[in-house]
């Protein structure tokens, strides 16, 4: 249960680098940090990692930050396979050489 909810974290995080990322493209394309498209999903993305945030610290009451953190790099797959998805981003092969490297890792360190 405690993998799942820090799992959810991980998503949490990646989902609000999304937002982060739609953000500066809607400041760029409006050309003000006060137009409403822009402060929704700004404020949306602070929203989300102050509610991760929260139940990341629940997370490490429960178990040791050396287990939970490598969860973490778990990130580093998720947002670019979202940019992917949503913004039309590319990959050169070397990229999935290092996801399977940080999948492998991870799971070394969890089983550990």
């Amino acid at each position: 249960m405690i993998y799942l909810i820090a799992f959810a974290c991980v998503i949490g995080i990646a989902t609000g680098q999304i937002l982060f990322k739609l953000s500066a493209l809607s400041v760029h394309q409006s050309g003000s940090w006060f137009d409403t498209k822009t402060l929704i999903t700004l404020f949306s993305a602070f929203a989300l990692y102050g509610i991760t945030t929260i139940a990341w610290i629940w997370v490490l009451q429960k178990i040791d930050l050396g287990k939970a953190y490598p969860l973490m790099a778990l990130a580093f797959v998720l947002v670019p396979i979202g940019s992917h998805f949503v913004f039309g981003e590319r990959f050169q092969p070397q990229y999935f050489v290092g996801v399977a490297i940080i999948m492998l890792g991870i799971t070394v360190i969890v089983k550990s």
